[in-house]
């Protein structure tokens, strides 16, 4: 893989510190919710938001 620049580490810093946030906010809404299919619904999003840091954190170790 090649190098990463100061600005794709700039991007991805930016782009992996939003999907923790949305992250930790859907997983904070969920456990308040009273509705179970809503609760769910924003606990599969947080599922996603996960992936996607992981993902880019996978980018950023260079796998």
């Amino acid at each position: 893989m090649t190098k990463l620049t100061a600005k794709d580490l700039e991007v991805l810093s930016g782009l992996m510190m939003g999907e923790g946030m949305a992250c930790k906010k859907a997983r904070m809404y969920s456990k308040t919710l009273t509705d179970a299919a809503l609760a769910e619904c924003l606990g599969k999003i947080a599922d996603c938001h996960e992936e996607r840091f992981a993902a880019l954190f996978a980018v950023l170790e260079g796998k």
